[in-house]
């Protein structure tokens, strides 16, 4: 990426960039590509705790999470089962059009808005955020891999992997905790939603991520070799 400034005060205000005089006293730019990587996996994996990790574990790099909960069409947009039960598992559940186009002006080094998502907030009342283009952009989301249009702008991709009763056991205590749902309700979305939603739209996607991070014994054993990974990728980004 290149650009073009008055002088060098505003490339000194943007990170890692090189600066040279050129003629008619402009100053020019280089800007590196950010790298992105992109975390994969089903509900209750723990790709919300992996992104943690990693954005604690490489904080010598300004970091932009890109979560795709951000990007859920309104309820009543929503597909329902054949009981009228909205299944939010689907990849019709997001606006992935939007989702796309905002992750490419995000690496194209301009900053985006997009308002935060939460469980039972509509509209106004929920957050606006303003993400600032970095040099590592993680994105975080169920259909990462399959969404075309994002996998194609990934650097590197990771499938966080743990057994179906680890993620039930997950899910359970988060939509009961936080979100009000009655156990026989998340039973319900588990059997006709989550699970024939990750059978046919993410867990095929699972061979083609660069690296599969085993939640659960191996947890530890597996963010060290991907850190370690990481590092010999991008050396000057992860320190």
């Amino acid at each position: 990426m290149i650009r073009y400034f008055e002088n060098s005060v505003f490339c000194a205000k943007l990170r890692g960039p090189k600066t040279k005089k050129v003629s008619n006293k402009l100053y020019l730019c280089y800007m590196t590509k950010p790298f992105v990587v992109g975390i994969c996996g089903g509900s209750g994996a723990g790709k919300t705790t992996l992104l943690k990790r990693l954005s604690e574990t490489f904080q010598s790099a300004s970091t932009a999470v890109f979560s795709m909960d951000n990007y859920y069409l309104p309820f009543d947009q929503q597909a329902k089962d054949a009981n009228g039960i909205v299944n939010f598992d689907l990849p019709s559940a997001l606006d992935h059009q939007k989702l796309s186009t905002d992750l490419k002006t995000l690496i194209g080094g301009e900053p985006i808005e997009v308002r935060e998502y939460f469980f039972n907030v509509q509209g106004s009342k929920s957050v606006l955020l303003t993400i600032q283009p970095s040099d590592l952009i993680i994105v975080e989301g169920l259909f990462t891999l399959h969404y075309q249009e994002v996998f194609t702008q990934l650097d590197y991709s990771i499938f966080v992997d743990v057994d179906h009763a680890t993620q039930l056991d997950r899910r359970i205590y988060r939509d009961q905790e936080t979100r009000g749902y009655k156990r026989s309700e998340i039973i319900y979305q588990w059997d006709n939603h989550v699970l024939p939603c990750y059978e046919q739209f993410i867990e095929p996607y699972r061979h083609a991520a660069n690296f599969i991070y085993c939640n659960d014994h191996r947890a530890d054993a597996d963010f060290l070799r991907l850190s370690e990974h990481l590092r010999t990728l991008v050396p000057d980004r992860f320190q």
